[in-house]
């Protein structure tokens, strides 16, 4: 499901890139992909392209403050109560970085990068073009699709120390890049543990017992 959430947002970034191209040079076209920055540039059959910009994963944390949610969902037309796992709701850390050969291509890269971001920071089954939410991305791989989703993007600063840290971890080279903090995906399985029916009227006859002996 991660990977179709992701997904879903690089279609729409590169839909809203195309709109940039429109009458220039090929050469100029430059493409959003999934992919592990970490494996490095360029290399045959390991790294990511070079001339992409790259989204990945660096960091994940729980939202705690929603996770008291009730078991339950509650069916009034069928007067069913269905009982199934509170859904997970994660806050990602999301890494974009140009892998242009010339450093102002890159540059102009993470302007439209943060533009996008900008014009459109919520991403739902309401706003997001059907043919993004396409679970086959073309290249034999497969995903599990996502039932419902609610994407926010924040732009996420970090100090110089985290950038330090970031870019050691990802293998020393720092290459200019854009941090956005993903909030709440919902990742609910829909797998039912239990139902039962609803409960619509209490009865209570009360009668008094007849003294022993009478």
């Amino acid at each position: 499901m991660i990977a179709h959430a992701l997904h879903i947002i690089v279609n729409e970034m590169n839909r809203y890139l195309d709109g940039y191209y429109i009458g220039t040079p090929s050469t100029d076209n430059v493409k959003v992909e999934l992919g592990n920055i970490g494996m490095g540039i360029g290399d045959p059959g390991i790294g990511v392209p070079k001339d992409k910009i790259i989204l990945t994963i660096v960091n994940y944390k729980e939202e705690k403050t929603l996770k008291n949610l009730p078991n339950f969902v509650r069916n009034d037309s069928a007067l069913k109560i269905t009982y199934e796992n509170p859904p997970i709701f994660l806050n990602f850390l999301i890494l974009l970085t140009s892998t242009r050969s010339f450093y102002k291509s890159a540059l102009l890269d993470l302007s439209r990068v943060i533009r996008f971001f900008q014009s459109q920071n919520v991403f739902s089954p309401d706003n997001v073009a059907p043919d993004s939410l396409l679970t086959d991305p073309g290249d034999g791989t497969h995903m599990d699709q996502l039932e419902t989703f609610k994407m926010i993007f924040d732009l996420y600063s970090p100090s110089m120390e985290e950038v330090n840290h970031l870019w050691g971890t990802l293998g020393g080279k720092q290459y200019p890049f854009v941090l956005y903090m993903m909030r709440m995906i919902d990742l609910k399985f829909r797998i039912v543990q239990s139902e039962s029916g609803l409960i619509t009227e209490v009865q209570s006859d009360f009668y008094h017992k007849n003294p022993t002996g009478n």
